[in-house]
């Protein structure tokens, strides 16, 4: 489960360190590990916040600056069909819905979609890049990378909230975070101790049952 809203509990480091430690053993295709992690706290997030917050703002004011911030890969399909689609609204429409957000509060849906570029106040944000040269396949591995940073996060206690949000402001994140001219942000994320008192932390998205997404074969 993604958490939406975090407590200000410092996570340590050597948590921190156990949990890549733990991810570092996902497979990946002929052992290439393609994965790449930034780890920010403290005055690097709070600056990288400071940055895409107010790009966000400014790109809201004038949608013309949408040019300069691009996904470098395409995260999610150029032509939605259903039942994609379908259960793209239905997730979102649920979110809104239970947060009070109405269809035309236009001021409502952009402060909480900018809760993701504050990390939705989590302390740890990560970004991960992987080098432009690996194909789709790493990609795959890079999945599997991810869900072992949030299966081993919460075995300790803690959080997170994988983020593709921060992908079309790679042109900010990838200098602020020192990446190489061969880095592509594949995504980033909030790490952190869920607040559960906040009502957002109640969502549970819906999934398909078993039967609709399987075919047994004899």
């Amino acid at each position: 489960m993604s958490a939406r809203a975090f407590t200000q509990r410092a996570v340590t480091q050597q948590a921190l360190h156990d949990i890549l430690q733990v991810a570092s053993r996902a497979p990946s295709g002929t052992n290439t590990q393609p994965w790449k992690v930034y780890v920010l706290q403290g005055n690097s997030r709070n600056s990288l916040v400071d940055k895409v917050c107010a790009a966000h703002d400014a790109l809201r004011a004038n949608p013309a600056l949408a040019a300069a911030y691009c996904e470098e890969y395409d995260y999610y399909p150029e032509k939605w069909v259903s039942p994609y689609i379908d259960r793209r609204r239905e997730n979102g429409w649920g979110l809104y819905n239970l947060l009070g957000i109405g269809k035309g509060d236009k001021d409502k849906m952009h402060a909480q979609h900018q809760r993701n570029y504050k990390f939705f106040d989590a302390p740890v944000g990560l970004m991960f890049t992987i080098n432009r040269i690996m194909g789709r396949g790493s990609l795959l591995d890079y999945g599997m990378f991810l869900q072992n940073i949030m299966v081993a996060a919460r075995a300790r206690g803690l959080h997170t909230c994988p983020q593709a949000a921060w992908n079309g402001y790679a042109s900010l994140i990838l200098p602020h975070i020192g990446a190489g001219p061969d880095e592509m942000l594949v995504c980033g994320m909030a790490l952190g101790y869920a607040d559960t008192e906040q009502l957002v932390n109640s969502f549970r998205t819906p999934r398909e049952a078993v039967s609709e997404f399987t075919r047994w074969l004899d």
